[in-house]
């Protein structure tokens, strides 16, 4: 399959899968916008080129979200991006304090691409936070995900310096509106 059919086959299966969910902003938008953000940070901002990459950036909530198997994802994109897929996955399991945890204390050990993705999904994250918080979270609590965002990408450092320089900016610009 091309790039270009597969980064579509992609978006067409998160939309899909995505198709009843909200973000958890007060402006309730469609959460396949989140995951065309990451692919759109990775290819525009970041320059990714790999296909695999961007693929794993719009299906990277689909496994801890929707319901999807590894297996299905590996069926339709390929191994490399299911293994990306599960690298990014958090483990519901998990009491939400662990698997924060986990995410900063995983960070380093993320593949090369994983790294990316990773650095695309907090960017897109705090920008939530800054322009379309979730309702009934103090100013506290949205400082506080934004500095566990910091702690996150401090594991990511080296991935891409274009990525790294937005979130700073970012981050920079959430400290800032917050406070």
């Amino acid at each position: 399959m091309s790039t270009l059919k597969t980064v579509l086959s992609a978006a067409s299966f998160a939309a899909e899968k995505h198709r009843d969910q909200k973000r958890k902003g007060s402006g309730a938008h469609p959460y396949i916008n989140h995951p065309l953000e990451v692919a759109s940070l990775l290819a525009n901002v970041g320059k990714v080129d790999d296909v695999d990459v961007i693929v794993a950036g719009i299906l990277h909530d689909t496994v801890e979200d929707c319901s999807v198997s590894y297996d299905e994802i590996e069926g339709q994109f390929g191994r490399s991006v299911a293994d990306l897929v599960r690298e990014l996955t958090d483990d519901k399991s998990l009491p939400k304090e662990e698997r924060k945890r986990l995410q900063v204390e995983h960070a380093p050990h993320l593949t090369h691409g994983a790294k990316q993705v990773k650095l695309a999904d907090k960017i897109s994250n705090i920008r939530d936070v800054i322009e379309n918080p979730p309702s009934g979270w103090s100013v506290e609590r949205r400082r506080e995900y934004v500095e566990w965002g910091e702690d996150v990408v401090a594991g990511l450092r080296g991935a891409n310096a274009d990525l790294e320089k937005l979130f700073d900016e970012t981050a920079e610009r959430a400290r800032q509106q917050i406070s």
